[in-house]
């Protein structure tokens, strides 16, 4: 994570400045404000609607897993759009799309799943004996 913190602001700096010297320096300001309304508004919209689609299955008593991810999803994309660079607004406008977010639901659900169950998950199904039936030696008393 503090790798990420250190290198993500070196490649948006060089992005802006890469897109600065080929559209002009008022164009790509222009770019970056604009990309940070519209992700403004899409964080909006699908936030409300993640919301509402969690509220529907809390009321109906349904397990709102997939709601859940959805608005875990929506807020590390909504935070992604608000700040300011080009590659943080494409992998956020891909959490926060309707579109794209199942793809990431799916590693989200991994990762947690990792996260919680540790090598379980990796471990699964898997034993070190051999396989075949248990056999388990004893004598028969009378």
């Amino acid at each position: 994570m503090l790798l990420a913190l250190l290198i993500v602001p070196v490649v948006e700096v060089a992005a802006i400045i890469g897109v600065g010297k080929v559209i002009g320096g008022w164009p790509t300001l222009l770019l970056l404000v604009a990309l940070s309304i519209a992700g403004a508004w899409l964080l909006r919209r699908e936030g409300t609607r993640t919301w509402r689609a969690l509220s529907e299955a809390l009321r109906t008593g349904q397990m709102p897993s997939r709601e859940i991810a959805d608005g875990a999803l929506v807020l590390v994309g909504g935070t992604l759009l608000l700040l300011p660079g080009f590659l943080t607004d494409v992998v956020g406008f891909l959490l926060v799309l309707p579109v794209t977010r199942p793809l990431f639901r799916g590693l989200l659900a991994a990762a947690v799943a990792k996260r919680l169950l540790g090598d379980a998950v990796s471990t699964a199904g898997r034993s070190d004996r051999p396989s075949g039936p248990t056999v388990i030696e004893g004598e028969v008393v009378d």
